[in-house]
């Protein structure tokens, strides 16, 4: 099945053709088994480290994606979005790439350190609201105001405000994303199982497309924080839910589920774990001392899946993915205790 949204299908073609523009721009992550993660984990786990890309985390593939097909409208107005942080300087690096300027709005509750990395890109920040629901909205007035009624979650993008909005759920954002499974998969079709983290889908609604033709047999699950579990709700529900959040990791803090992910994950997705905050550190600990790796909440979510999963992932071939590594100093502080 192909989903189709306005301007490009989610279709394992154009996976391909985002993977070919992708993987000129940046080197292939590593996918990497650690003997000391097996052991602590009872599993042949093998981790696709996406936290060494540029930014610190893969979802700069779909900034380069988006850079390489901003229309000329889009680059006459410079391009407005909204994040707690890894999308906001996925954005402001495509807006660099393509020399156009980028405003970004990011909710009070995402860390300092985010940012600045976003002004070290060179894109103007907003700082709005308590919440990424908050800050959505003020993005969709600064960039359309019809499509702010739609709520947080519209599966589009708009080029009628005053900037060109760049939804967190654009095709070609997602399209990028789905590179970094094209490259697991190639390496390890012949993994029993994938642990993808959820915040707004696009990754794991990436991992699915994937898996569907390179790896079919391969379970893949989502994994969100219990702390902001509305894609979770409205993956059980099949309708856009709304829900609290009050995660600390800023990776996964969202407040609705996403049409267009969740369309692909409906019918794709195996299965959708909920963990908590405290079993999310608990897994970046894992990867700081089995792994010699330093995650973010959401980086450390899929690994935390694994673990709450039990008996079933036992002697399994295990796919986790660290989707970044940019954690504030709360997380890195958390690693010791």
């Amino acid at each position: 099945m192909t989903v189709m949204l306005e301007r490009q299908p989610l279709s394992y073609d154009a996976i391909l053709d985002a993977a070919d523009v992708v993987s000129a721009r940046l080197e292939r992550t590593p996918l990497v088994a650690h003997p000391l993660l097996d052991a602590a984990v009872g599993a042949e786990v093998l981790v696709k480290h996406e936290h060494v890309l540029p930014t610190g985390a893969f979802k700069v593939r779909g900034g380069v994606y988006l850079a390489a097909r901003l229309t000329d409208e889009e680059r006459a107005r410079g391009l407005v979005t909204c994040s707690t942080g890894n999308h906001a300087q996925s954005v402001a690096y495509a807006a660099r790439l393509a020399g156009v300027p980028a405003t970004i709005v990011m909710p009070s509750s995402a860390p300092e350190i985010r940012r600045e990395a976003v002004r070290a890109l060179g894109a103007t920040v907003i700082v709005h609201g308590d919440t990424l629901g908050d800050a959505s909205e003020r993005a969709r007035e600064l960039g359309c105001p019809e499509v702010s009624r739609l709520g947080a979650g519209a599966p589009r993008t708009s080029t009628t405000g005053r900037f060109a909005y760049v939804d967190t759920t654009d095709p070609r954002i997602i399209l990028g994303h789905a590179t970094a499974y094209v490259e697991l998969f190639t390496s390890a079709p012949d993994l029993d199982v994938l642990y993808v983290p959820v915040g707004s889908g696009t990754g794991a609604a990436g991992a699915c497309l994937v898996r569907d033709r390179i790896a079919p047999s391969c379970r893949v699950v989502g994994v969100q924080s219990s702390a902001a579990p509305a894609g979770w709700l409205s993956w059980r529900t099949g309708e856009i839910q709304k829900a609290p959040c009050t995660t600390r990791a800023a990776g996964l803090a969202t407040t609705t589920g996403y049409p267009l992910p969740q369309s692909v994950l409906r019918d794709r997705l195996d299965d959708f774990l909920l963990v908590t905050d405290d079993e999310i550190d608990a897994a970046a600990r894992l990867l700081a001392t089995r792994a010699s790796t330093l995650a973010e909440g959401a980086g450390a979510a899929s690994l935390a899946g694994l673990l709450s999963d039990g008996d079933r992932a036992a002697g399994a071939k295990v796919g986790v993915v660290v989707t970044g590594g940019n954690a504030s100093p709360d997380e890195i502080a958390r690693l010791g205790r």
